[in-house]
């Protein structure tokens, strides 16, 4: 089997979505480093993609910036997805650790974050009759990490594809339930802020009095 770079498994595992992750698999290979990378570019494209989009296609900014949004809809997501999955595969019976979950679901991101900085070049050189061409790029971009992450559940837990379809299913909902608890978390968080700031408040108030 082919000794590669980890660079050179990066590609081979993106350009080859049938056996790629197959190959990584037997060699044990994969960089945790690079993942971590690939997750931070998301994060990146994510912030560019809600920020400096192109203005003829009619995107409407806030004057403030948040980065909370971002971090969610990239970060957390995809810690979500990596968690998710691997408490869903522990019980069905998967062979996959959650570092080479992490690993090669990080890789499959690659087409995905790669079409959002195209989309993003383009709409800032397309007009908006020429808006099919970044319909296009994000359909193609997004189908392809679709095709790569189905790929990567595949081979890293070694399932059939009817059994990787309904892991993925219950990933997914394991990913919602997990949201739900963590906005219920940060909700209660807030609310013990504001009654312990209220009771700081007042205390100050009544000690100036």
């Amino acid at each position: 089997m082919m000794d590669l770079t980890q660079k050179q498994w990066v590609k081979h595992a993106v350009m080859h979505p049938v056996e790629g992750f197959e190959d990584m698999r037997w060699k044990k290979s994969g960089s945790l480093k690079i993942a971590f990378g690939i997750v931070l570019l998301l994060f990146i494209a994510a912030v560019a993609d809600g920020r400096v989009y192109g203005f003829q296609f009619g995107v409407a900014y806030d004057k403030t910036f948040n980065i909370i949004p971002y971090i969610v809809k990239s970060i957390v997501v995809f810690a979500a997805w990596v968690v998710g999955n691997w408490a869903v595969c522990t019980l069905l019976d998967g062979e996959g650790t959650m570092k080479n979950i992490c690993i090669y679901s990080a890789y499959a991101l690659i087409p995905y974050i790669v079409q959002i900085f195209i989309c993003l070049l383009l709409s800032h050189i397309l007009v908006q009759d020429e808006a099919v061409f970044i319909q296009a790029v994000r359909i193609i971009g997004t189908g392809w990490t679709a095709i790569l992450l189905f790929s990567a559940i595949k081979s890293v837990h070694q399932y059939s594809f009817g059994k990787t379809v309904f892991a993925i299913i219950l990933t997914i909902a394991a990913m919602f339930i997990m949201l739900f608890l963590l906005v219920l978390f940060m909700s209660l968080i807030q609310q013990v802020y504001i009654f312990i700031s209220t009771i700081y408040t007042e205390i100050s108030y009544r000690v100036r009095v």
